[in-house]
């Protein structure tokens, strides 16, 4: 190709559609949201677990479930060139962190509690809170089978949003019940949904003998007044399915999470049972739904492993920091506490030599680089200095360096004197540049 050809073709390189990039202040909101997160965690006793971006495709058609739009209409998945094999890039991580379980027998000295952060990808329309490369918080808790536990995974989701300062989001709650509740409940969605057949849309109509439960969490608006007489999966429900919905119920309100009951909460994958859940919120819209999870105790063996009792939950990270925004927080970009002003070439050895003293006793300190090659002017490094947010100037001139020293500059206090300190005696004068002093 053409030398001018090849440097259009590079003027229109972009990211994929519905895949963003971050930067700068806005990636200051997404460092801030994840120590949240691991401060949070640490509280409740989970750890991190990392696993691949890429699995086997199998995994997902049978963890997530083959009826399900995910594995249906929304999975990246490609041959391998090289041997064959079929992948896809994660469209969420519950079935990955099982297998993972699985393999390395994490379980086999008792329960883990898990969590992890990272990238998912789903071939949908971008839209707000939707994307093609999007991010999850997650929670897994393998290997209980109480109801403490559900309701435990709740409360740290609850107060998470609430660290983040998003109390009082709202809490669904439903039970999917057992195997055989959700079979007797099943024939009964069949039978009413046969007789109002012809309300039906193309999707309810495919899935009335695949999964009709998923029927329930249609979108349809025209469906909805016809889905909303449909049977209850609560009244399918035995005595021990009761007991354990009822005890989570009282352990969030003792824990003063607001809930409430919704029977035609589902969630949409196949794994679940028992308890599931979702925090919602009206104020974005469509997309209003920020987390969303349940218990699974059966995906164990669904993916060839020992029967293992678990919960848990995912939580879009779009989503949460769109509603903060909602809410008035914004990015606030990284701030340095210090800004070295450097006059002269000859300078640099002894300013790298102070800021890296610096650094090493906790002070952000930024140096001045020139665009092009050389030193700046002392104006220009000033107003730098002024619009990089730090507090103080370090001034390393000539007459200062000569004495050993380096001038300190308050750059928010105008009335504040200059001072003179030595370079030799960093860990001494450090603590008055420090922001949080």
């Amino acid at each position: 190709m053409p030398e001018a050809d090849n440097s259009a073709q590079l003027r229109r390189l972009s990211a994929v559609k519905g895949m963003n990039d971050i930067f700068p202040p806005q990636s200051a909101l997404w460092d801030w949201f994840e120590e949240e997160v691991r401060h949070t965690m640490g509280l409740f006793g989970f750890g991190s677990i990392r696993t691949p971006i890429l699995e086997y495709t199998q995994l997902f058609v049978k963890g997530t479930g083959e009826t399900t739009d995910i594995v249906e209409k929304e999975m990246y998945s490609f041959e391998d060139r090289l041997n064959g094999e079929q992948l896809t890039l994660r469209p969420e991580n519950t079935p990955g962190v099982v297998r993972a379980a699985i393999e390395h027998n994490l379980t086999y000295d008792g329960g883990k509690r898990l969590y992890y952060v990272g990238p998912m990808f789903r071939h949908e329309r971008p839209q707000r809170g939707r994307y093609r490369q999007f991010y999850q918080v997650g929670v897994e808790a393998l290997g209980f089978a109480g109801a403490e536990v559900d309701a435990e995974v709740i409360v740290l989701a609850a107060q998470l949003l609430a660290r983040l300062g998003l109390p009082g989001i709202r809490v669904e709650l439903n039970s999917l019940g057992i195997a055989s509740e959700r079979q007797r409940h099943r024939a009964a969605l069949i039978e009413y949904f046969l007789r109002h057949a012809e309300l039906l849309d193309s999707d309810a109509t495919r899935r009335l003998q695949t999964n009709p439960l998923r029927i329930l969490d249609t979108k349809n608006p025209a469906l909805q007044a016809m889905v909303a007489q449909a049977p209850h999966l609560l009244d399918y429900l035995g005595e021990p399915s009761l007991k354990h919905f009822e005890m989570v119920q009282r352990l969030l309100t003792a824990s003063t999470v607001p809930w409430s009951v919704n029977p035609r909460a589902v969630r949409g994958l196949d794994y679940y049972n028992h308890t599931v859940f979702e925090f919602i919120t009206d104020e974005l819209g469509a997309q209003g739904t920020l987390c969303g999870g349940g218990r699974y105790d059966g995906l164990f063996e669904m993916l060839g492993g020992k029967p293992c009792a678990a919960v848990g939950w995912g939580m879009g990270i779009e989503r949460v920091l769109d509603l903060l925004q909602v809410r008035g927080r914004v990015a606030t970009p990284s701030v340095c506490d210090a800004y070295a002003v450097v006059p002269q070439e000859s300078a640099l050895p002894a300013a790298f030599q102070t800021m890296n003293a610096l650094r090493n006793v906790g002070v952000r300190v930024q140096m001045h680089a020139a665009a092009t090659a050389g030193v700046a002017s002392m104006k220009s490094q000033f107003k730098r200095a002024d619009a990089s947010g730090a507090r103080f100037a370090l001034v390393f001139g000539a007459e200062e360096l000569a004495a050993g020293e380096v001038t300190v500059k308050s750059l928010r206090d105008a009335a504040a004197p200059q001072i003179r300190r030595s370079l030799g005696q960093v860990s001494a004068w450090a603590g008055t540049l420090q922001s949080h002093t």
